[in-house]
């Protein structure tokens, strides 16, 4: 009966979170999609694999859209044989962003079942971990795989509990592996690893409590080896992702670096540091965990726009002369944060309950979950710091595996975001259900760390204008006093009245408990008003970063790259300003959708206007020398950075001939002009001469000077090609395409000598295959990131075509892994049935 009553109260649970999901995302009701900025980058990026797809019903690996052309494995590609993503599809049926919503939240009811095994508990500690800002706030952007990921962050880490504190192997070997699959199939490694990091402390406790003899040497054993083998079986089942993307990343900027300079170490492997370290979180600024607007919450705060307008009026009504308005133009970063990372959409607000809480509970927590809580949150908070704690930054790039192959070391913190809920719950069962724990013991640390949280904040409130300052280094530097004082007393605004109401919470919260550990509330009451107290206090937050103005009708959201201005776009674009990237590209638009239908033919466009390698509307269109990815091709962004942070008239030209950029568009985005470059090198050509280079720096700086439809740089360890190939001028051979997909290229070619065929396609040295004749040729890489390739004398037929081995064979690997999990499955649920069955057999018998 008991055990029905609590299947009930779970099945209401679950209904409340699609509830509050719901109900958070009420334009989903009229239709409306979220308006997510990397969402449209997206579509933009992927359209040639969306079109493909949509086409032929198969899958591409590669694709030219974007940055000259580059592997999709991280392009959103769909994998024959990937039943684990299949299910990650199943239960993300609900509407974007409910899905998200619900997941959070079910997700971590299913690890406080574990943990307290009280649905009260589960329900109120998935609304502290569903509602935390972070999310909201990454949702909005459009990092969906981001969220995606850390939807399975609990039920992995409840499968992980189950198998090493509640010792149900079974169960815990079928939840630890589901989730793991579910976890990489999301598909983004970095949240992965950040969580693995702090799993490593659960380990550590647990080999811990194994030399204090706490826990048995044979427990500890089968549960690591059960784990292990879900780990394992878990990536298995994403070999294909695993296995593409693993070979993909050797190639990009998280792989070896090849040039060497100021800020590169040939060989070196990974991001260079000040990639890595860009956005880092400020040592002060971490107590926004707790206060919201410490630091002026986002860089777009709604009050910007009012603080904008009178530093303005500011500026005209005491500024005399240019000179000064130079001066102050060098310290302007943002209106409202004022932070030590160089923009933020906002802070990951954890909610001044859930941390007031947290701190209780690594007071109150049983001690096998308090310390590796305690050490992983500490671990992952001096590491969100980056380079504002450089000691320990530097030690993880130098030593800790693949640890500088992610940027933004801020978003560790989704662990903290974790664990805090996790802590807060623990403490708060064994606060209300743990006799061991005194009267005395607990109101003396409620009263200490009630007293000193609420100290703290009327400090702050007392005293924050002089310890914490409101203005950046650069604004004290450059601003003039009246400027100064404006901003500065505005933030402090913004700062008060998050403050007050941290104060206003925790004060609620401490006094529940105390009311109640004087008999004077009821457990119940206690949990619903601190439930309703910390939902309204992360609900109204969230509202800052993720309401009603994200959504947008369904003909922007599935197609925002429009051509025409319309009295709706511009109606529309009034009421939600969202939308006013819409609308001020639309003669972009128009312009690239007038080049690509008047020429249908194979080559690229450099977009001068829009910001070439940060959008991806011309991939929309047509194949772009531009884009929008973080994870380019090491090659080309190493032109990127030779060649087009500085524009050189000579240069510039001479490499996006080399990329058959055949039209360019200038202009601005009122007035663009696409302008045909008769200079362009085509799809393929034929080069006589051969400059041969020692270094992939003089590689790289040759490609710039020199008449590449003639030469071609080819570095000297591919010397040893051309032996027994000869190549020999002829004025009149030519190499023309005659077939394009993305995945496949057709040419022709007639000479009377042997030719060097260079191709304006991006070299990759896994998965292209090159026949001539249809029979199979090596290739080699020519002028630091083209392919190219011998080709005899007379008339030929050339075909490349990309087929990754690690496709195939990891579908196999995939298929076999999760064969193993639904086997290992039923043997075991068989198993703990049959054992079952035979146990109540004997308890009969006995009566």
């Amino acid at each position: 009966m008991a055990k029905n009553k609590n299947l009930i109260y779970i099945a209401i649970s679950l209904v409340v979170f699609i509830v509050l999901a719901f109900l958070y995302s009420t334009p989903v009701f009229t239709g409306k999609q979220l308006f997510q900025h990397d969402i449209v980058q997206y579509r933009g990026g992927a359209k040639e694999l969306l079109d493909y797809r949509a086409e032929t019903g198969n899958e591409t690996y590669w694709s030219d859209s974007m940055f000259g052309g580059m592997p999709t494995y991280q392009m959103g590609s769909q994998f024959k044989g990937d039943i684990i993503k299949k299910i990650d599809s199943n239960l993300n049926f609900l509407p974007r962003p409910v899905n998200y919503l619900f997941l959070l939240f079910a997700g971590f009811f299913l690890l406080g079942m574990v943990v307290v095994r009280n649905w009260k508990y589960a329900l109120l500690g998935a609304t502290f971990f569903g509602l935390s800002t972070y999310f909201y706030i990454i949702i909005a952007a459009g990092h969906n795989g981001k969220v995606n990921t850390i939807e399975y962050f609990a039920p992995l880490l409840a499968g992980i509990l189950l198998v090493y504190i509640r010792k149900q192997y079974i169960w815990g070997f079928i939840v630890t592996t589901l989730f793991m699959g579910l976890q990489i199939a999301a598909n983004h490694p970095q949240m992965t690893y950040y969580l693995f990091l702090a799993l490593g402390f659960l380990f550590l406790s647990e080999l811990i409590r194994v030399i204090q003899k706490k826990t048995p040497v044979k427990h500890f054993l089968i549960s690591s080896g059960i784990i292990a083998a879900s780990c394992v079986i878990g990536v298995g089942m994403n070999s294909q992702r695993i296995m593409a993307n693993a070979e993909y990343i050797k190639e990009t900027v998280r792989g070896k670096q090849i040039l060497t300079n100021d800020s590169h170490t040939s060989g070196k492997s990974g991001m260079d540091k000040e990639s890595m370290l860009m956005w880092s979180y400020g040592q002060l600024e971490t107590l926004n965990l707790f206060i919201p607007r410490l630091m002026g919450g986002g860089s777009q705060e709604p009050e910007g726009k009012e603080m904008m307008n009178r530093v303005q009026e500011l500026v005209q009504e005491n500024v005399g002369s240019q000179a000064e308005m130079d001066r102050i133009s060098k310290g302007f970063s943002g209106m409202t944060y004022w932070g030590d990372q160089p923009g933020t959409s906002g802070p990951a607000y954890q909610g001044a309950i859930v941390c007031f809480l947290a701190v209780l509970g690594f007071f109150f927590a049983s001690k096998k979950y308090r310390y590796w809580i305690l050490g992983a949150s500490i671990l992952t908070i001096l590491l969100a710091w980056g380079s504002n704690f450089m000691p320990l930054s530097d030690f993880f790039i130098d030593y800790v595996p693949f640890y500088n192959k992610f940027r933004a070391p801020s978003s560790i913190l989704v662990v903290v975001e974790l664990l805090f809920p996790l802590i807060a719950i623990l403490g708060l069962y064994r606060f209300f259900t743990d006799e061991k724990l005194t009267e005395e013991y607990k109101q003396k640390i409620l009263l200490y760390v009630g007293g000193g949280t609420l100290g703290l904040l009327l400090i702050l409130l007392i005293f924050g204008k002089s310890l914490l300052g409101f203005a950046t280094a650069s604004e004290k530097t450059y601003f003039p006093p009246f400027l100064l004082d404006y901003l500065v007393e505005e933030r402090y605004k913004l700062f008060r009245i998050d403050a007050i109401k941290a104060f206003i919470y925790v004060a609620i919260t401490a006094a529940v408990l105390f009311l109640s550990l004087k008999k004077k509330l009821s457990q119940n009451i206690a949990l619903l008003v601190i439930g309703i107290v910390s939902l309204f206090d992360l609900w109204t937050v969230n509202k800052r970063y993720l309401n009603d103005e994200n959504y947008v009708d369904k003909i922007f959201a599935e197609n925002p790259f429009q051509t025409e201005s319309s009295d709706l776009l511009a109606e529309k674009v009034q009421a939600n300003p969202n939308l006013s990237s819409i609308l001020s590209s639309v003669n972009v638009n128009k312009t690239l959708e007038t080049i690509a239908e008047k020429d249908k033919g194979h080559y690229r466009i450099f977009n001068n206007i829009l910001g070439t390698f940060s959008e991806t509307n011309t991939s929309y269109f047509k194949s772009s020398i531009g884009g929008y990815h973080a994870v380019k091709l090491r090659r080309y962004d190493d032109v990127i950075n030779e060649y087009f942070q500085i524009m050189d008239s000579v240069k510039v030209p001479n490499v996006l001939n080399l990329l058959n950029a055949k039209y360019w568009v200038v202009g601005g985005p009122e007035q663009p002009q696409a302008m045909p470059n008769p200079n362009a090198n085509g799809n393929a050509w034929f080069v006589s001469d051969l400059k041969f280079v020692n270094t992939p720096n003089e590689e790289i700086k040759s490609i710039g000077t020199i008449n590449s439809k003639k030469t071609a740089v080819i570095a000297s360890s591919d010397k040893s090609y051309f032996d027994n190939k000869p190549v020999q001028a002829d004025s009149t051979a030519f190499i023309t395409l005659t077939k394009y997909q993305p995945n496949e290229l057709e040419f022709k070619s007639q000479s009377k000598t042997p030719q060097l065929a260079v191709f304006s396609e991006i070299y990759y040295p896994h998965g292209w295959k090159v026949l001539v004749d249809e029979k199979e040729v090596p290739y080699i890489k020519a002028d630091y990131l083209l392919r190219a390739v011998h080709v005899p004398a007379g008339n030929h037929h050339i075909r490349m075509i990309f087929e990754p081995e690690v496709i195939e064979r990891g579908k196999w690997m995939s298929l076999i892994a999760f064969g193993i999990f639904i086997v290992l499955s039923a043997f075991g649920i068989f198993r703990m049935k049959k054992t079952r069955k035979k146990n109540n057999l004997k308890q009969f018998n006995a009566d």
